[in-house]
């Protein structure tokens, strides 16, 4: 008999774990516990009967890298090639991105000229903001804030206005409480090995390659900032499902996950809402809260890591407009913390993605975050707060930052929570260095040696001290976007199959 994995949460990491599972030469039982009514996860997308698509969750994913090679080597064995719908490098949503800061839209610097004079809302060229990063000192904290490490190396300005909006925009978080080494640990390597960011990016970035494939050949030739499906995102999902129902792969929803036990043979037992099931290893893709909350009672001191790791929750708001057009054309535009908190900032979909449009192929579609980590003092609790008031915060902020005065055509309002992890000060003390991809052990027996052991800190050496069978993937860890979560699930998968 083979083994039996359990893969605990249906969104887009628990479906690449089924994945990776599914296509090894002796897989294991799959069966894939998801509490909800559907899979996917946070990858959500609304098809209208004129062929329009909206998206609740992720509406891009970026082809740079190993992970972002090796999505596309995935999308390309999904079949989905021709469904690919690519943002090339001379796109205007690839060139053109704003801030609005003192009641304008400002489009942030590009090319040699935007660097040697000042450009709005920068007071100076960031040129000087380069030579600062290559004549100050190296750091020596273990880790700092985003926004003390940015500041320290390029000034208090890109700091307070640039990268404050670049992690709203990211992890709809605050740059003063996120952690540099998890969140960017690109930036801190760059400083630690080399000295200067700059320097460490320009010079250390290796050419590592994840698994080519004619998709990822394209997107390097083409220099694409990000791509798409037809279907929308939730398309990648779907085509995850359908390659695992034939392959054995057993999914079921509406299973909420109640509590796990280890039984006397070593084995989980996963007690579910209408009974039991055993399995011989885990992989959780649930959030690291929920984790907490069914984990055994000898497993305390790892509950009690994971319940270390918070989530802020996200207001998406959907607009679809006709008859009007936008003041500027490119991807879309952040707000800073300090222009309005509750406002992360606005996409413009309908330029990145106009195959979107549907029918109404000129009209303009926008998506509005709100909240993150200002939620709660912005809107009051996620769990209640009125769709109407999210909606009327979307629409006034449309109409006094891009100057759309007609009301919408369309509008969906939907509520994340919990959705966007939030790695702060000291995450790479409890996931690893700089974040751990896919924390867990192999299990036994084995015909040859382990691996070398994991760098994981308390969450990785817990789980290896105690041999537990249980391996943790997801965005709580090392990575929030699907490119992290689809590479935390691989390399799990990876480690548990030896």
């Amino acid at each position: 008999m083979p083994p039996t994995v359990a893969v605990v949460g249906g969104g887009i990491s628990g479906l690449a774990a089924c994945y990776h599972l599914a296509r090894g030469p002796r897989p294991p039982k799959v069966l894939l516990l998801e509490a909800s009514a559907r899979l996917g996860g946070w990858l959500q997308s609304t098809r209208t009967a004129d062929g329009t698509v909206f998206e609740h969750g992720p509406r891009g994913i970026r082809p740079g890298g190993v992970v972002g090679t090796d999505t596309l080597h995935m999308v390309s064995e999904l079949g989905l090639e021709d469904d690919v719908l690519p943002v090339p490098g001379d796109h205007p949503a690839s060139r053109n991105r704003f801030l609005y800061t003192g009641g304008a839209l400002h489009k942030l610097p590009s090319g040699l000229g935007g660097l040697l004079r000042p450009v709005p809302p920068f007071s100076r060229a960031l040129l000087w903001s380069g030579v600062r990063d290559l004549l100050a000192p190296a750091g020596t904290e273990p880790d700092e804030s985003v926004h003390a490490f940015v500041r320290r190396r390029f000034g208090q300005e890109v700091a307070d206005i640039a990268v404050d909006s670049l992690c709203r925009g990211v992890f709809a978080g605050d740059c003063r409480a996120l952690s540099i080494r998890s969140c960017f640990p690109a930036l801190f390597k760059a400083e630690r090995c080399w000295r200067s960011v700059l320097l460490g990016l320009a010079l250390g970035s290796g050419k590592e390659r994840g698994t080519e494939s004619g998709l990822s050949r394209r997107a390097q030739a083409e220099r694409w900032s990000q791509w798409s499906l037809r279907g929308g995102m939730e398309s990648l999902a779907e085509a995850l499902v359908a390659f695992l129902r034939p392959r054995g792969v057993e999914l079921h929803c509406h299973a909420p996950l109640r509590r796990l036990r280890r039984h006397p043979d070593g084995r989980w037992q996963l007690t579910l809402a209408d009974g039991t099931v055993m399995a011989d290893h885990v992989v959780s893709a649930l959030p690291a809260a929920a984790l907490a909350e069914v984990l055994p009672a000898e497993a305390e001191p790892l509950s009690q890591e994971l319940r270390r790791i918070p989530a802020v929750s996200v207001a998406v708001v959907n607009l679809q407009y006709e008859g009007v057009a936008l003041p500027v054309t490119g991807f879309g535009h952040l707000v800073p913390s300090s222009e309005d908190a509750s406002l992360l900032g606005i996409v413009y979909d309908s330029v990145a993605f106009p195959q979107h449009n549907g029918a109404g192929a000129a009209s303009v579609r926008l998506t509005v975050m709100l909240g993150g980590a200002w939620f709660g003092q912005s809107f009051g609790d996620p769990a209640v707060v009125a769709p109407a008031l999210l909606l009327q915060r979307a629409q006034a902020a449309v109409q006094e930052q891009l100057g759309l005065e007609l009301a919408p055509t369309r509008s969906i309002v939907r509520v994340h929570q919990a959705c966007i992890p939030q790695y702060t000060l000291g995450h790479w003390q409890r996931t690893g260095k700089g974040g751990e991809r896919g924390v867990g052990v192999p299990w036994p027996p084995r015909r040859h040696p382990p691996p070398a052991p994991v760098p994981t800190e308390r969450i990785g050496r817990f789980l290896e001290e105690q041999r537990l069978p249980l391996s943790l993937i997801g965005a709580s860890y090392a990575g929030v976007s699907v490119n992290d979560c689809i590479a935390s699930a691989k390399v799990a998968i990876g480690r548990l199959l030896g």
